[in-house]
């Protein structure tokens, strides 16, 4: 088994196993000079003008940079709050009552892990232990989540439930700003349920010779994060690392791969990465929605005309899964083999 890095250890230098070949390695943390949209959603029910306002930044976000922070999402803080803490107390629970939870079978949640997935027993490690659940429908899985910490379902549950609500959304928003039909994104499209990873990356003695996450791109349709109070996540951004500043009580919004495909490549799947921290511990908490295996995915029809020919070609969601879980560490080739080559 491999080594969780949250069993208590307080590291003085980096393992050699978690040093980052040179090209890889991150160097130092470059600033947010160039920031990162916020998108005020008027207590998650924008109208009238408002509307209008909030769906041409989300658009206009989603084109120029793939990402997106919003803020007064409806999300109560209690919720959010609550949430970070019982994840927060989960990694720092007694190593013996992790372990249940640990495996290396990427079929299995939920599932404790550390590094990315599929990486755990390369020679090269990822600063991370993370926590994958399925999370929706919430009564086909709840009785799977972890019953320690206390109230860690009872929060799990509450903090799903508002997090799915806030991506539906914006998905309606999304169709709104395209002048798609309002449920475009209603059942197949984003009916592959909801995972959630939450990551956790302890103080790292050296954070230039490691990651905590490789750069990537999300195979899904939409992911949001609640990112807490440390900085780590970046967003490649014309060729330059550019840090994501924590605002709180925001959710972090990237588009997944499958929304760039089905906006004609109109709405940007941006890369992305983790970088470790040296003083401070960091606890994430990611969910994804994703289409259902079965769904057919494909461009929008109403995006395409004559000067804007179909980029990619019709493909069923699993296929794509496939490819992304075969090509872990190396994605930027995997959307390359759904293009329309007679685009």
């Amino acid at each position: 088994m491999a080594k969780l890095l949250s069993d208590g250890t307080i590291y003085e230098a980096v393992p050699q196993n978690y040093v980052m070949p040179m090209e890889k390695r991150p160097g130092n943390v470059i600033p947010a000079w160039e920031a990162i949209p916020v998108v005020d959603l008027k207590g998650g029910n924008p109208n009238g003008e408002e509307l209008a306002t909030v769906v041409e930044q989300i658009i206009d976000a989603g084109k120029e940079f793939g990402f997106l922070q919003v803020i007064n999402h409806g999300v109560p803080e209690n919720v959010i709050n609550e949430m970070m803490r019982v994840a927060e107390e989960f990694f720092d629970m007694p190593i013996e009552e992790k372990l249940p939870y640990y495996s290396t079978d990427l079929s299995k949640l939920p599932r404790l892990h550390t590094s990315a997935p599929g990486k755990e027993h390369e020679e090269v490690s990822y600063w991370r232990d993370c926590l994958k659940l399925a999370c929706y429908p919430t009564e086909n899985f709840m009785h799977t989540w972890p019953e320690k910490p206390r109230k860690f379902r009872e929060a799990l549950l509450v903090y799903t439930m508002e997090v799915r609500g806030v991506a539906l959304k914006l998905l309606k928003l999304i169709c709104e700003g395209l002048r798609l039909d309002e449920g475009y994104f209603d059942g197949e499209l984003s009916g592959g349920g909801l995972v959630t990873s939450v990551n956790h990356y302890v103080p790292c003695p050296d954070p230039s010779l490691t990651l905590g996450v490789p750069g990537h791109c999300d195979p899904n349709l939409i992911t949001i994060l609640l990112q807490g109070k440390v900085n780590g996540l970046q967003v490649l951004y014309k060729e330059n690392w550019i840090g994501v500043e924590p605002i709180p009580g925001a959710f972090v919004v990237n588009f997944g791969e499958q929304l760039e495909i089905i906006t004609n490549g109109m709405m940007k799947s941006a890369e992305h990465r983790a970088v470790t921290n040296k003083t401070a511990s960091r606890t994430t908490i990611a969910s994804f929605i994703a289409p259902t295996m079965d769904s057919l995915i494909s461009p929008a029809p109403a995006l395409i005309n004559e000067k804007n020919p179909p980029l990619y070609r019709s493909f069923l969601y699993k296929e794509f899964f496939a490819s992304f879980i075969t090509n872990i560490g190396d994605q930027e080739h995997v959307a390359e083999g759904f293009k329309n080559k007679t685009s």
